[in-house]
Order: structure tokens, then sequence, then C-alpha cells
């Protein structure tokens, strides 16, 4: 190997010595990255995290090794050119071997009894440029874990504790709803415990979430799905529950109205019976049966069963708006009746001073007619079918005298 001269034994060192500041500081920054305090300092890593930071944290041992030797053949070199002061000389010598020769002395663990050579001395000489080689090898791998580990960590923990947070409100706003709504509760468990199972993951098995080179953001995603939708059914159960007083109360006053259209119902009715047969009136509008159902109402609200409470009310609800509607029919039904009778005596009349005035108020059909018409609208209870038909026949009869036909 020929000697370098000085100058080129200089220019050599500085390289050398530059190159080695950089992977210096590059190790340096690894050593102290985030992920690599995250790593070394759990309190337990499992699974493909736990096996793949065991052999990284070997291989960083091993990094460190190398470049140390490194580094004390590059100081070598430099030690040895500042004290060269001849163009020539056994310094540059050694320089150029220490630059350019195998001058990076590692000592290993030596290989099974089976495998070794009998000439193996457990040391191995690697020149500069290998070395760099072989710290960059092992580096790229150290680096792959620490950095998934720590991207991981940047991507999952901001929101694993925005749905924990969530979580935790939806808790606390709870208080005693969930323990009375199983389906809420329940629901509000299973998300806590996947949270719960996921911050584990993360704590002691990030790579488990790093997935072709990218962070497997499924679960996390799923999770915040249940929070919000837990978050929401308990926003709901409070308030259904901070509005049951009222809805109560109006349910109260609905149930109250329906049994007040009831009794105007069967009075109505009960004053037309008195004056007209049954087979003209609707038949007696039955009880309410809606007053039993305030008392379930009350023992879902002391149990606390918000949600079935409001299914209870709204049911509550519209069979009150139909059954008051339906007792507001049978009591115009009812008056109807009557007023259909007051109608028929009044056409009846009507048609009887019309006879007059056509001259035939002495007519015995006529009055045959008249009669069987009266008889039966004065008849208490009144056959209002039979009365209406006998009134149309007196009027066709009068009408028939003036030649116009019924109208």
């Amino acid at each position: 190997m020929t000697a370098m001269t000085r100058d080129q034994a200089a220019a050599a060192v500085a390289a050398a010595a530059a190159e080695r500041d950089g992977i210096q500081a590059n190790l340096m920054d690894l050593d102290g990255s985030f992920g690599k305090r995250l790593l070394e300092g759990a309190a337990s890593l499992t699974g493909v995290t736990g096996k793949r930071w065991e052999e990284a944290r070997g291989s960083l041992a091993a990094l460190w090794q190398i470049f140390l030797a490194y580094s004390a053949a590059v100081d070598r070199a430099a030690e040895l050119l500042a004290r060269s002061r001849r163009p020539a000389g056994p310094e540059l010598t050694e320089i150029t071997g220490l630059l350019s020769g195998p001058s990076v002395r590692l000592s290993r663990a030596p290989a099974p009894l089976a495998r070794r050579d009998l000439t193996d001395t457990g040391q191995t000489e690697l020149t500069l440029a290998a070395a760099v080689q072989e710290m960059q090898r092992i580096y790229a791998g150290v680096a792959d874990v620490v950095t998934a580990a720590e991207t991981v960590w940047n991507e999952l923990a901001g929101p694993l504790e925005n749905a924990g947070a969530e979580l935790a409100e939806a808790r606390r706003q709870a208080g005693g709803l969930t323990d009375a709504d199983d389906a809420v509760g329940g629901a509000l468990a299973a998300a806590e415990a996947e949270k719960n199972a996921l911050r584990e993951v993360l704590n002691s098995d990030p790579l488990a979430l790093w997935r072709g080179g990218r962070t497997d953001a499924d679960r996390l995603d799923r999770l915040r799905d249940q929070a919000a939708s837990v978050a929401a059914q308990v926003a709901e159960l409070a308030r259904l529950r901070d509005d049951a007083e009222r809805r109560i109360a109006a349910a109260t006053t609905a149930v109250s109205a329906v049994t007040a259209a009831w009794q105007d119902a069967s009075r109505a009715r009960e004053r037309a019976a008195a004056k007209i047969a049954e087979s003209a009136l609707p038949p007696p509008p039955e009880a309410p049966a809606l007053t039993a159902r305030l008392a379930v109402v009350a023992e879902l609200k002391a149990a606390g069963r918000w949600t079935r409470l409001a299914a209870e009310l709204d049911d509550i609800g519209k069979q009150a708006s139909a059954a008051a509607q339906l007792y507001r029919d049978a009591e115009r039904m009812a008056a109807g009746a009557l007023a259909r009778r007051d109608e028929l005596r009044g056409l009846l009349g009507a048609y009887q001073a019309k006879a007059a005035t056509l001259g035939a108020a002495e007519d015995p059909e006529l009055s045959a007619r008249f009669d069987r018409a009266r008889n039966l609208l004065w008849t208490a209870p009144c056959d209002l079918p039979a009365a209406a038909e006998a009134v149309r026949s007196y009027q066709q009869a009068i009408l028939g005298l003036s030649g116009r036909g019924p109208r």
C-alpha cells in the first residue's frame, strides 16, 4: 500500500473526521429519539414489539461498539497527522493503513463449537469503509423499529386520549342512568373496555398497529365511532330524564282530556238515547284504559328506565289523541241524531204548511202520511230512519200535487 503524502493524508483525515462526526450526530439523534425512549422506558413490551425491540437493542449496542472502534481509528489517524512534520515518514504510512486498511478491530462472541474454526480468535477487523457500511445496515434496521413505534404513538395517542375523554364525559353525564338502562350501560362499558385494551396495545405492543409501512388506525376508528355513538345515547338518556317531568305532566293532562271527552260523549249519547232509538245511535263509548298506564309511567320513572319511559309516553300520547278524536266524533254523532230529528220535525211542519196553501190540508191520504210521520217524530225514543222515510213519503205526496216531484 503506497503511503499518502502529507497533503493527501491531511485531506483524507479531515474527510474521515467529518464523516465520523456526521455519523455520531445521527447516532445521538437515534439514541435520544422519542421512539427509542418510548421503547426503552416501557414497563413491558410484548408481541411483535417485544421481539423486534429485543433484536434492535442488541443491534444498537453492536452499532455503538463498531462506532467506538471506528472513531478510535479516525482519532488515531488525526493524532498521527498532528505529530507528522515531514512530507513522508512512518506516521504517514500508519495513517494510510488506518484510513485504507483493516483498522477497525472488533471483538465478538465466539461461534458455537461445532461451527468454530480452529484459528478463530473472536476478533474481526474492518476497514473504515466496511465499518461505515455495516453501521449503515444496522442503523437502518434499528431506526425502522424506533420510527415505526414513534409514528404509531404519535398518530394514535392523541385521538385515543380524545376518545377516552369523550367516554369519561359520557360516564360522568350518565350518573345513575346506565344502571337503569342496560343497553346504554352495556355499550358504554364495552367502549371503555376497548379503549383500555387499545391503550394497552399502544403501550406494550405499538408495532402490532404498524402494517404495510403505515399506522393501522382501523381499530381506533371503530372505537371513535363507538365513543361517539354511546355519548349520543347517554346525552339522549339525559335529555329524556331531564324532560320526563314535563312529558309526564303533558301525558297526564292528555289522559284527563280523554276522560273528559269520554264523559261528554257518554252524556251526549244518554241524552240522545232518551229521545232517539238505539239503532240510529253509535254504540256507547268504552271507558278509556289510559289512566292505568300512568301508573306504569310512574314506575318507569322511579326505576330510571328512561328509554322505555319515553316510548311509553309516546304511545300514550298517540292513543290519547286517537281516543279523544273518537269520543268527539261519538259526541257529534249523538248530537247529530237529535239535530236530525229536529230537522225532520221542521221539514214536516214546512210541508204541512205547503199542503194548506195547495188546498189539500184535509186530504185523507196526506193526513194519514202526516200523522204517521208526526207520530214517529214525537214518540220517544224516535225511530229516526222510519221517521225520515215517513217525512220523505209525505214530501213526495205534496210535491206530486204541485207537479214538481221530490226535490
